[in-house]
């Protein structure tokens, strides 16, 4: 049975300066910036939420199917979801738009200058879910405005379950929007900030959000999970991870385990124990698709 991964597909260029940003940037000349940096230190990863939670289902033995738009330059990510085992039958190309890409920069302090250009990711509302077939999850990650909003109403129609899971999109709705994802979602999944803002937009607490779902996780970074379930707060502590090299792509890992865990009906403290784990593993590497699972589960 596949997982329906609604979400980005995306290409993150990452470049290391080898000095300071503050350095380089004259605080009362910022009304003419005009700089430039040297970064000797360059890499290319595949990214995007859709390809970094198939990446983790597959880590885990479970069959994804990306809901994504690609653009023309999107060929070779085809090809590698297609090695990884991923079903691409509902991954779309947009010949006239690149492939979404984040262009990061980090300085000697961790510091980041980010762009992002959506690309082929604004067209994935022009990628309805059609043809689910024997999939009986998903998940709506971030992606295109319209089509988030679109495939929830797709989920829902189709009575296949899901998991909302807005994370940066979640600026892009206003409250009434947002509760009408959390009545049609059966989960949702957010990290503590993106859990105060739709608390805040909605003007719901954890409590009486999780009356209208299945379950509420909220993450909290190395503390572990909260997790809201009839209006009861459960507490999963969190994994320590051997070595702390890149956090991309952590919050994507532990939705693979959620998902994972919810496709085999596992009770959701379990679900998310597990996903501490795996993002605990994927935080050891760099990228958010260059970690292997090989334990037990």
């Amino acid at each position: 049975m596949s997982i329906l991964i609604c979400g980005s597909l995306a290409f993150d260029t990452i470049m290391d300066f080898e000095g300071r940003f503050a350095e380089q940037i004259l605080p009362d000349q910022l009304h003419i910036l005009n700089v430039s940096f040297l970064v000797p230190g360059l890499r290319r990863e595949y990214g995007g939420c859709a390809g970094n939670i198939a990446y983790g289902l597959r880590q885990l033995g479970a069959q994804a199917r990306p809901v994504a738009t690609l653009g023309s330059d999107g060929a070779d990510y085809v090809e590698r979801l297609k090695r990884l085992g991923v079903d691409v039958r509902h991954v779309s190309m947009v010949e006239d738009h690149y492939t979404a890409q984040a262009m990061i920069m980090t300085d000697k302090d961790n510091n980041q200058i980010t762009a992002f250009h959506p690309g082929a990711m604004s067209q994935a509302h022009r990628n309805p879910l059609v043809d689910t077939g024997d999939a009986r999850l998903g998940i709506i990650s971030p992606d295109g405005r319209d089509a988030m909003l679109e495939h929830a109403e797709q989920f829902h129609a189709a009575g296949i379950p899901f998991v909302f899971d807005p994370g940066q999109g979640l600026p892009m709705f206003g409250g009434d929007e947002l509760l009408r994802f959390v009545e049609l979602a059966d989960w949702a999944a957010l990290n503590d900030y993106e859990a105060r803002m739709l608390s805040d937009r909605t003007g719901l607490d954890y409590a009486a959000l999780s009356h209208r779902l299945r379950g509420l996780v909220i993450t909290l970074a190395d503390q572990g999970c909260e997790i809201w379930q009839d209006g009861q707060r459960t507490h999963v502590p969190g994994v320590r991870a051997t070595e702390v090299v890149d956090p991309t792509g952590c919050g994507d890992a532990f939705r693979a385990a959620l998902l994972y865990g919810l496709d085999h009906a596992w009770p959701l403290e379990r679900c998310v124990a597990l996903g501490n784990r795996l993002g605990a593993a994927k935080i050891a590497s760099r990228g958010g698709q260059n970690y292997h699972w090989s334990e037990a589960l």
